[in-house]
């Protein structure tokens, strides 16, 4: 395997500083890489047979210098030179399966690897991805599986190679003439020495251009988004970005240069010792060819070895850090994969068949997890922060309550009262802390996920969409949703005519989280999306707090196609839509502390009605009125 010159520095030592690789990494490593084990044999008897071609053409040209030419032998000349030809020819072959081999393994180490990260993550509880920094994470699937991904070719390969081109070209060159091996050996310090040094400020130079590179693609990242990018023109300067951007380029271009300097004079110092070491074999060489010592053949092919030898010397002496490197990288792998998951399907975990909506809240006490039974502290800081193991207060105490199929039960209460917290346990979002939850009288931890998120339709106050048209996120709430299907479902949520309006209707680009989309519009385009699921249970989490009376009536029109007929679990900051609720639930610091109707609960004077009071006034204060009683005006929250 031929290696760049920069990589015969070797790996940066800080990034592995302090770093330790257990036999538990080392025999996952060999587990993962069983399948290709064939192929890695392959790999490596590639190298060797390159290897040992290498080593026939200076011996070729040793016996035509003292063989064919001085005795005149054509013939020999004819098949030396053939031979020649033939080695070059299987040297290219050669070449060229060793790139299929690494290009094979590599690329299907980097499948395995991404798409059991890609599995394992998206099945990480949803607290997994509340404190993980998703930059970092999307670093492990592509930074960390690359390097793996290296490890098993480049690493292995240049190490493999470097230890069977030391070896075989030592030995040929021993067999061939010693003294002049020794020689060779000896100018290896006068390389070694200043490549090093030229190495480690090469490598320092890397990361401080890496950080530079982060600093100016941050800056690009956050304002090139549509939030960023409205921000810089309603508050910012555009002159003053673009002088902060001019910096930041500046100071990538000031250590592109100074990187290309030290690159180049590694590049000359190699070329230099080999120069002096080549001058210095056929030196003295020379004075053994004239004194009848070695022959003219052996020095030349002597001097065409030399220059072999150094940059696999060089290499080798940083082994330990490319193999280091390559399984630190291995090791922030495992550490993603090996993150701990505590919502998984129970063995024998059974399907939710024709769910009909029964709710039942038995007992149910909850505590937020740990950062050590969900997460992973280097995806939660750069500086590693370690995790904290001390369980938190309580968020909901012993909450009892029972929904009946069809009910529209609303949820109020205090900010902070446990509300969403309470909603996130119905889709096992969270597990209980203990107590039950239970649908159509089944646990929610006896029943498969799939399932149970199947037979449940959540919208929230602020509802995602991909970068992608409209009709792709409506259909991904149910890929086999035919058009009219489609289109009955955004009729009933209010919102076919804005989509058909579109330049490209239903194949238009919703943007960025659906920017192109106003906050109204992207509600009934959720709701839409919900109705194409076709749940039996419906959560609204507030989807309707911070609309304008003309988008919360369209919306109220289409909630009331979408709860029809559905168990409708509603946190709602609008009268209007909690006032015909079947019973109402009162929060407070986790607790139930009271239900009923609207009615009854402003009729008992307890906290509803106190909420209610306080709310209504202000919204009467706002309104410069007394009709704040009105659907559409405030209610508890």
């Amino acid at each position: 395997m031929r290696m760049p010159p920069h990589l015969a520095m070797g790996a940066d030592p800080e990034a592995i500083k302090g770093a330790t690789v257990g036999k538990d990494v080392v025999r996952r490593v060999l587990r993962l890489a069983k399948p290709y084990r064939w192929m890695l044999a392959g790999f490596v008897a590639v190298i060797v047979g390159a290897a040992l071609v290498a080593l026939a053409p200076p011996l070729l040209f040793r016996q035509i210098i003292d063989s064919a030419i001085p005795e005149g032998n054509r013939g020999q000349l004819h098949l030396l030179a053939g031979l020649v030809v033939a080695a070059a020819v299987a040297d290219a072959a050669l070449a060229f399966a060793e790139r299929w081999y690494s290009s094979r393994i590599g690329e299907g180490l980097i499948f395995d690897l991404r798409v059991a990260l890609f599995e394992h993550v998206q099945r990480m509880p949803i607290a997994f991805f509340t404190r993980t920094q998703t930059g970092s994470l999307i670093s492990r699937l592509n930074n960390d599986v690359i390097g793996a991904q290296r490890a098993m070719t480049a690493t292995l390969g240049s190490v493999v190679s470097n230890v069977i081109v030391l070896a075989t070209t030592l030995g040929a060159m021993f067999v061939l003439e010693w003294r002049l091996t020794v020689l060779a050996l000896v100018l290896l310090p006068l390389f070694i020495v200043p490549a090093k040094r030229v190495g480690r400020r090469l490598q320092a130079i890397t990361r401080e251009s890496m950080n530079l590179n982060a600093a100016m693609n941050t800056q690009m990242t956050e304002r090139f988004n549509v939030a960023g990018a409205l921000l810089v023109k309603l508050f910012g300067d555009t002159d003053r970005e673009s002088r902060d951007f001019a910096e930041r380029a500046g100071s990538v271009r000031d250590i592109g240069v100074k990187s290309a300097m030290y690159g180049r004079t590694f590049f000359i110092a190699l070329g230099l010792v080999g120069a002096v070491g080549t001058a210095a074999v056929y030196w003295v060489g020379g004075q053994l060819v004239i004194s009848g010592a070695v022959s003219l053949g052996t020095l030349v092919a002597m001097a065409a070895y030399v220059t072999r030898i150094y940059t696999p010397l060089t290499s080798l002496t940083n082994a330990r850090v490319d193999i280091m490197t390559a399984f630190v990288s291995f090791d922030r792998v495992f550490e993603v994969l090996d993150a701990p998951n505590p919502i998984v399907d129970r063995p024998g975990a059974v399907d939710l068949i024709e769910p009909r909506g029964h709710i039942e809240l038995d007992r149910v006490w909850f505590r937020y997890p740990t950062s050590a039974e969900v997460s992973v502290a280097s995806l939660e800081s750069d500086i590693g922060v370690a995790l904290n193991a001390e369980p938190g207060e309580p968020v909901l105490r012993g909450i009892s309550a029972t929904i009946e199929p069809g009910e529209l039960v609303a949820l109020v209460g205090p900010s902070g009262a446990g509300k969403t917290t309470l909603t996130s346990l119905i889709p096992r979002l969270y597990d209980v802390t203990s107590g039950a939850v239970r649908i159509d009288g089944h646990d929610v931890r006896d029943l498969t996920q799939v399932s149970l998120r199947r037979a449940i339709g959540v919208v929230t106050q602020d509802p995602h969409l991909f970068h992608d048209s409209v009709v792709a996120n409506l259909r991904y709430a149910r890929p086999s949703a035919t058009d009219a299907e489609i289109e009955a479902a955004c009729r009933a949520a209010q919102i076919h005519d804005v989509i058909a309006a579109l330049p490209d209707g239903y194949h238009t680009i919703v943007g960025e989280r659906g920017y192109r989309l106003s906050g109204g519009e992207k509600q009934r385009l959720a709701i839409a999306r919900m109705l194409l699921k076709d749940p039996a249970i419906v959560i609204l989490d507030e989807a309707t707090s911070h609309l304008d009376s003309e988008n919360e009536a369209l919306v109220q029109q289409a909630l009331g196609a979408a709860l029809a007929g559905r168990t409708s679990i509603v946190i709602a900051h609008r009268l209007s839509t909690i006032v015909a609720a079947d019973q109402i639930l009162v929060l407070d610091e986790g607790r139930l502390v009271e239900r009923g109707t609207h009615t009854t609960l402003l009729a008992a004077g307890g906290l509803y009605a106190d909420l209610y009071r306080v709310l209504v006034r202000s919204a009467a204060e706002a309104a410069g009125s007394d009709t704040a009683d009105t659907p559409g005006a405030a209610a508890p929250a």
